[in-house]
């Protein structure tokens, strides 16, 4: 592959996507790259948070001007609707065509409401979800039983107990915790007046009786774009990418976070997580800029170290995993447990501002 003299040529990179893989990947590149950040909102959600804006926080954004503030980082507000891989193009809503030389795709996912009905909401709705229990008490069934469906579940019961909530799962709630973390959330959930109900999977919210549904039972990757580019996708709908995570057949773009099916040897494969895509926006950037000098870029090393769940906002599980993200038999529960989680959220924000002021130390290329 041919590389970039940054004395002739500075390296052009687009970055789509200001979650929190593209949002660092962009942090990164600053002052090794001319980049631009395309993404609709000009402000950067704290995606794990949406289960508390469902519950009435009143917001989970901070402007994107509080990262990108003097680091290079050009954003524009639209949103991509095409890439040409032979022309190195991306097309936007907003009838643009940006040239690139490298191209990051950090689309994120999105919750896979198939045949949710109009009663249902997703994370992804949290607001209208909050107004709709505001409006009045009722039945609200929350559909999906893993992380992000029992933190709902018990952020939801404990804000708004004149309501009645119901989890629903396909299989075990809480299935990737341990023995002793099953156990407390069910016992969160017991005392928060949650009815759990395992072993029915719910296609669609008109099988549910219910006043209004959460929808939260699986996440698809937003990798519509890189397929239509013609890009390589894997059978799960995620995009192939090397253990650099360039993508598999066009490895001028560099895929990370949701979209990407990347990898590593301790971890296997990643699952879809804020915790999975720091860490693969920030790799994606040193393989960019590593291969742009020359230089093979370095395989993903990357291992989980634990799964930290909100159970309202008194109680929480930390419960640590081995390398593989498999549990260990012990876990950190109740108040220390929610404290702990407040403080892991919190720092997600501090460091992405930590990148993004030492990337105002150094001039971007001109």
């Amino acid at each position: 592959m041919t590389t970039t003299n940054h004395t002739e040529h500075p390296l052009q990179v687009l970055v789509l996507g200001a979650g929190y893989a593209g949002l660092m990947a962009a942090l990164r590149l600053a002052p090794h790259a001319r980049v631009t950040l395309i993404d609709p909102s000009d402000r950067f959600t704290e995606r794990v948070r949406l289960h508390e804006l469902a519950a009435g926080r009143p917001d989970v954004t901070h402007p994107l001007s509080r990262f990108l503030r003097s680091t290079g980082v050009s954003h524009i507000t639209a949103r991509a609707t095409a890439i040409d891989p032979v022309a190195r193009e991306v097309t936007t809503d907003d009838g643009r065509r940006l040239p690139y030389d490298r191209l990051v795709y950090a689309l994120g996912s999105r919750t896979a409401a198939v045949h949710a009905g109009e009663r249902a909401h997703t994370p992804e709705s949290a607001a209208a979800l909050n107004k709709r229990l505001q409006d009045g008490p009722g039945s609200l069934a929350v559909v999906g039983g893993g992380l992000t469906g029992i933190e709902l579940a018990t952020e939801l019961a404990e804000s708004h107990p004149e309501w009645t909530v119901r989890l629903h799962s396909a299989g075990d709630i809480g299935e990737g915790l341990s023995a002793r973390g099953r156990d407390h959330v069910r016992t969160v959930l017991g005392a928060r007046g949650v009815r759990i109900e395992e072993g029915r999977r719910v296609t669609h919210a008109d099988e549910l009786d219910a006043d209004a549904v959460v929808w939260a039972a699986s996440m698809t990757p937003n990798s519509e774009l890189a397929a239509d580019a013609g890009l390589a996708l894997d059978p799960s709908g995620r995009i192939a990418v090397d253990d650099a995570l360039r993508s598999a057949s066009h490895p001028e773009i560099y895929v990370a976070g949701d979209a990407a099916a990347a990898g590593s040897r301790k971890a296997g494969t990643l699952r879809m997580a804020c915790a999975t895509a720091i860490p693969t926006g920030a790799h994606a950037a040193a393989s960019a800029i590593a291969e742009s000098r020359g230089r093979e870029p370095r395989p993903l090393d990357f291992r989980f170290f634990a799964q930290c769940v909100s159970l309202g906002r008194h109680d929480g599980l930390i419960q640590p995993v081995h390398a593989d993200d498999t549990p260990h038999p012990r876990v950190l529960t109740g108040r220390p447990a929610a404290l702990t989680k407040e403080q892991v959220v919190r720092s997600t924000v501090r460091f992405l501002s930590v990148v993004g002021r030492r990337s105002r130390r150094h001039s971007p290329p001109a």
